[in-house]
């Protein structure tokens, strides 16, 4: 076979282990893994020596272009796929949510048009289960469609999203039928409208301002919530998957679950890894409001504590870009602080910098939380994923231990502020390769806008079966 493409010389991650070693492109597709590959006539060589050589990054949890909190997420797909493919994220999968009386087909058609044409590695999305009585019949046909994991908010219905315990049941009772798997955003809503309303007043948002975020969400927020998912989960047989989970409480709730065979999964985000919540103690504090909010340092170390242990399987972003301008929507107001973070461009980094190089993750375990566990469960693997003969040549090398400075001035994300400012990070992309295309090279963008593919899937092998323990 005539290879189009080789990596030289790199420390090759596998799901085998690590090699110094070449990779064989034919294509789009990895052909070939050797010590020692030689080029053909025209082969194309990267010489990728005294660098990591990982799979490349999938963020199976991101929101471009979401309409949110009286205002729309600062990053599209051209802008957020590019910031992604210069932190080594070659896959992308998004929320496709509804809008007022729109069916779930509807919802998909909508995010399509949003990623044609701009995003430039691959995508695909979660489908959103906002009005169970009208949804619910419509669940087989997505499934038809190439779209086999769907999601409920157990919080948000003024934004008309909000799932309660009968669309929760019911949901997990089709997941099962079909062998697909619903996303849950675990939050207790009625407690938490009750604290917010508790609080919502003048003289306490003139006292605490921006701390009133967290002051609000208390843990339990999250970790009854968590336990009732749980819960319905068990006792439909259905495949679940808990985003964001920010808690320790929570991770011993999924743990114990795990333990006794329910098929439950979580994911958590780099900013539960890396910050905690003195972030609101600073003059710019409303910048940092997500949902769920940063946690204590406590909650942080759980979370390491569950990625090694293998409760928590996968590292994702949530990314949910607000500029400076709308963050300041709040006017001192912390119910209106449109929530969420940027993320993209500094996932790989944050957790190379503070996991491999913090003596918290190998080399290995970064590419199973990053690459091969979330393919797995999403059912992308082995197309994407891990570094393997026939899978996709989704790539990113990058240095062990030159580090960059965050700089929102000089990153590709549309925000103007960044919760990593002034950091100094290694693992920033020095070379991304999507299906084989060189996309980043020296660490800048050079890939075409537009060339990424959406990403049908089928049910099988989907969920829990798919991770190793």
């Amino acid at each position: 076979m005539r290879l189009d493409r080789i990596i030289k010389g790199g420390n090759v991650v596998t799901p085998a282990g690590s090699f110094t070693g070449d990779i064989g492109i034919a294509g789009e597709k990895i052909a070939a893994l050797g010590a020692d590959l030689d080029p053909d006539p025209g082969t194309e060589v990267i010489d990728a020596a005294g660098h990591h050589v990982l799979p490349g990054v999938l963020d199976v949890h991101v929101h471009l272009e979401l309409p949110f909190c009286g205002t729309v997420s600062a990053d599209d797909y051209r802008s957020g796929t590019r910031a992604g493919a210069r932190g080594g994220v070659t896959t992308v999968i998004d929320f496709a949510i509804p809008f007022a009386g729109e069916s779930l087909g509807q919802a998909a058609d909508n995010w399509m048009r949003k990623a044609e044409g701009k995003a430039l590695v691959d995508y695909t999305f979660h489908v959103c289960i906002t009005r169970w009585v009208e949804h619910k019949s419509q669940i087989k046909e997505m499934v038809d469609r190439g779209f086999t994991t769907f999601k409920e908010f157990m919080i948000y219905e003024s934004e008309g999203w909000q799932s309660d315990d009968r669309a929760l049941f019911g949901t997990l009772e089709q997941m099962r039928e079909h062998g697909t798997m619903l996303l849950v955003h675990a939050e207790s809503a009625r407690v938490l409208d009750e604290l917010i309303a508790r609080h919502h007043t003048p003289e306490l948002m003139a006292r605490h301002g921006a701390r009133l975020h967290p002051m609000t969400r208390p843990n339990f927020v999250e970790a009854e919530a968590i336990q009732r998912a749980v819960q319905w989960c068990e006792a439909t047989g259905g495949q679940l998957y808990i985003v964001h989970m920010s808690t320790a409480e929570g991770s011993d709730i999924v743990r114990a679950a795990q333990a006794r065979g329910v098929p439950v999964l979580a994911e958590t985000c780099a900013q539960y890894l890396v910050l905690d919540d003195s972030v609101f103690d600073g003059e710019d504090g409303h910048l940092f409001a997500c949902c769920p909010q940063i946690k204590k340092p406590r909650d942080v170390e759980r979370l390491w504590q569950g990625l090694r242990a293998g409760e928590v399987s996968v590292i994702s972003t949530d990314t949910c870009t607000f500029t400076r301008e709308q963050k300041a929507m709040w006017n001192g107001d912390w119910t209106r602080i449109p929530m969420g973070l940027p993320g993209l461009e500094t996932l790989l980094p944050l957790v190379y910098t503070r996991g491999v190089l913090g003596g918290r993750l190998t080399l290995e375990e970064l590419s199973m939380k990053l690459s091969t566990n979330p393919a797995r469960i999403m059912g992308l693997y082995p197309r994407k994923g891990a570094i393997v003969v026939g899978a996709d040549a989704d790539l990113a090398i990058i240095h062990p231990t030159a580090t960059r400075t965050v700089n929102p001035a000089t990153m590709e994300t549309n925000a103007d502020w960044s919760p990593y400012d002034g950091w100094e990070l290694a693992g920033f992309a020095r070379t991304t390769l999507s299906r084989g295309e060189v996309i980043v090279d020296r660490y800048a963008v050079v890939g075409r806008e537009g060339r990424g593919q959406w990403l049908p899937r089928t049910s099988a092998g989907l969920g829990a079966s798919r991770v190793p323990r």
